[in-house]
Protein backbone atom coordinates (compact mmCIF):
# COMPACT_ATOMS: atom_id res chain seq x y z
CA UNK A 1 0.00 0.00 0.00
CA UNK A 2 2.29 2.72 -1.39
CA UNK A 3 1.70 6.16 -0.25
CA UNK A 4 1.18 8.67 -3.72
CA UNK A 5 3.78 11.25 -3.49
CA UNK A 6 3.06 14.71 -4.72
CA UNK A 7 5.50 17.40 -6.12
CA UNK A 8 4.77 20.57 -3.77
CA UNK A 9 2.97 22.35 -7.05
CA UNK A 10 0.99 19.48 -6.93
CA UNK A 11 -0.07 19.65 -3.39
CA UNK A 12 -0.37 23.25 -3.85
CA UNK A 13 -2.84 22.65 -6.68
CA UNK A 14 -4.96 20.01 -4.76
CA UNK A 15 -4.90 21.77 -1.92
CA UNK A 16 -6.14 24.95 -3.94
CA UNK A 17 -8.97 22.53 -5.39
CA UNK A 18 -12.22 22.70 -4.09
CA UNK A 19 -13.60 19.50 -2.83
CA UNK A 20 -17.20 18.09 -2.42
CA UNK A 21 -18.61 15.33 -0.91
CA UNK A 22 -22.68 14.03 -0.84
CA UNK A 23 -24.11 11.06 -0.07
CA UNK A 24 -28.03 10.55 -0.90
CA UNK A 25 -30.61 8.00 -0.44
CA UNK A 26 -31.19 7.74 -4.26
CA UNK A 27 -28.58 6.64 -6.37
CA UNK A 28 -29.52 8.04 -9.50
CA UNK A 29 -29.49 11.51 -7.57
CA UNK A 30 -26.93 14.39 -8.98
CA UNK A 31 -25.17 15.87 -6.56
CA UNK A 32 -23.15 19.44 -6.77
CA UNK A 33 -20.04 17.29 -7.59
CA UNK A 34 -21.40 15.87 -10.45
CA UNK A 35 -21.17 19.14 -11.93
CA UNK A 36 -17.38 20.37 -13.71
CA UNK A 37 -16.48 23.93 -11.94
CA UNK A 38 -17.01 27.21 -14.20
CA UNK A 39 -13.52 28.47 -15.18
CA UNK A 40 -14.00 31.40 -13.37
CA UNK A 41 -14.27 29.14 -9.99
CA UNK A 42 -11.40 26.84 -10.99
CA UNK A 43 -9.01 29.51 -12.39
CA UNK A 44 -8.39 31.17 -8.85
CA UNK A 45 -7.14 29.25 -6.30
CA UNK A 46 -9.73 29.08 -3.19
CA UNK A 47 -6.45 30.92 -0.91
CA UNK A 48 -6.72 34.05 -2.81
CA UNK A 49 -10.69 34.46 -2.56
CA UNK A 50 -12.66 36.29 -0.05
CA UNK A 51 -15.13 34.33 2.15
CA UNK A 52 -17.94 36.24 0.20
CA UNK A 53 -16.86 35.50 -2.97
CA UNK A 54 -16.26 31.74 -1.88
CA UNK A 55 -19.66 31.57 -0.25
CA UNK A 56 -21.17 33.07 -3.22
CA UNK A 57 -19.50 30.37 -5.93
CA UNK A 58 -20.40 27.52 -3.88
CA UNK A 59 -24.02 28.23 -3.39
CA UNK A 60 -24.54 29.41 -7.00
CA UNK A 61 -23.46 25.69 -8.01
CA UNK A 62 -26.34 24.39 -5.44
CA UNK A 63 -28.70 26.66 -6.60
CA UNK A 64 -28.09 25.51 -10.18
CA UNK A 65 -28.22 21.64 -9.46
CA UNK A 66 -31.22 22.34 -7.38
CA UNK A 67 -33.10 23.89 -10.83
CA UNK A 68 -32.29 21.15 -12.36
CA UNK A 69 -34.80 19.05 -10.54
CA UNK A 70 -37.26 21.57 -11.16
CA UNK A 71 -40.00 21.34 -13.59
CA UNK A 72 -41.60 23.88 -16.22
CA UNK A 73 -43.88 25.05 -13.41
CA UNK A 74 -41.60 26.02 -10.72
CA UNK A 75 -38.71 28.28 -9.94
CA UNK A 76 -36.23 28.45 -6.82
CA UNK A 77 -36.80 30.45 -3.82
CA UNK A 78 -35.80 29.94 -0.37
CA UNK A 79 -37.19 30.01 2.94
CA UNK A 80 -35.82 31.66 6.03
CA UNK A 81 -35.16 29.39 9.22
CA UNK A 82 -36.41 30.97 12.59
CA UNK A 83 -37.88 34.16 11.16
CA UNK A 84 -41.27 34.57 10.23
CA UNK A 85 -39.84 36.62 6.68
CA UNK A 86 -41.20 33.81 4.61
CA UNK A 87 -40.48 32.83 1.15
CA UNK A 88 -37.90 34.43 -1.18
CA UNK A 89 -38.47 34.18 -5.15
CA UNK A 90 -34.80 34.42 -6.07
CA UNK A 91 -34.16 36.49 -8.99
CA UNK A 92 -30.81 37.91 -8.13
CA UNK A 93 -27.63 37.40 -5.79
CA UNK A 94 -24.10 38.60 -5.32
CA UNK A 95 -21.62 39.05 -2.82
CA UNK A 96 -19.57 42.13 -1.40
CA UNK A 97 -16.21 41.64 -0.08
CA UNK A 98 -14.18 40.63 2.57
CA UNK A 99 -17.49 38.44 4.15
CA UNK A 100 -21.14 39.68 2.74
CA UNK A 101 -23.84 37.66 0.82
CA UNK A 102 -26.80 38.92 -0.47
CA UNK A 103 -29.76 37.57 -2.39
CA UNK A 104 -32.33 39.79 -4.38
CA UNK A 105 -35.94 38.71 -5.17
CA UNK A 106 -39.67 38.92 -4.46
CA UNK A 107 -42.23 37.85 -1.98
CA UNK A 108 -45.71 35.40 -2.48
CA UNK A 109 -47.34 38.71 -2.81
CA UNK A 110 -44.63 39.86 -5.62
CA UNK A 111 -43.24 42.51 -2.48
CA UNK A 112 -39.66 43.17 -3.44
CA UNK A 113 -37.17 41.77 -0.80
CA UNK A 114 -34.10 41.38 -0.32
CA UNK A 115 -31.43 38.85 2.46
CA UNK A 116 -28.32 40.68 3.41
CA UNK A 117 -26.26 38.00 5.09
CA UNK A 118 -22.57 37.50 7.10
CA UNK A 119 -20.63 34.53 5.49
CA UNK A 120 -20.13 33.10 9.12
CA UNK A 121 -24.48 32.98 9.19
CA UNK A 122 -25.09 31.56 6.04
CA UNK A 123 -28.03 28.98 5.76
CA UNK A 124 -30.13 29.00 2.89
CA UNK A 125 -32.82 26.49 2.76
CA UNK A 126 -33.56 26.19 -1.43
CA UNK A 127 -37.63 25.43 -1.92
CA UNK A 128 -39.71 24.95 -5.18
CA UNK A 129 -41.98 27.40 -5.84
CA UNK A 130 -44.93 27.91 -8.16
CA UNK A 131 -43.93 30.26 -11.29
CA UNK A 132 -45.33 33.97 -10.70
CA UNK A 133 -46.60 34.16 -14.32
CA UNK A 134 -48.21 30.98 -15.52
CA UNK A 135 -47.57 31.62 -19.48
CA UNK A 136 -43.67 32.56 -19.11
CA UNK A 137 -41.07 29.95 -19.03
CA UNK A 138 -39.78 29.56 -15.70
CA UNK A 139 -36.92 31.83 -14.15
CA UNK A 140 -33.66 29.79 -14.08
CA UNK A 141 -31.36 32.20 -11.99
CA UNK A 142 -28.59 29.63 -10.97
CA UNK A 143 -28.46 28.74 -14.25
CA UNK A 144 -27.47 32.58 -15.18
CA UNK A 145 -25.03 32.70 -12.22
CA UNK A 146 -23.30 29.55 -13.32
CA UNK A 147 -22.82 31.63 -16.85
CA UNK A 148 -21.57 34.71 -15.70
CA UNK A 149 -19.32 32.98 -13.22
CA UNK A 150 -17.73 30.73 -16.58
CA UNK A 151 -17.29 34.21 -18.36
CA UNK A 152 -15.65 36.08 -15.35
CA UNK A 153 -12.38 36.07 -14.02
CA UNK A 154 -14.03 37.33 -10.47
Amino acid sequence: MGDLIATAAEAHEADAMPRVYEVHTDPDAKCAQDSPMPEGIANKPVAQKSPAQWAYERTVMYLKKFEESLDENQEIAMGFAGADAGVLKIEGMGYFDPDIVTFYGSDANGSKMQLVQHVSQLSVVLRAAPKAVKTAAPNRIGFKLVDQLAKDDT
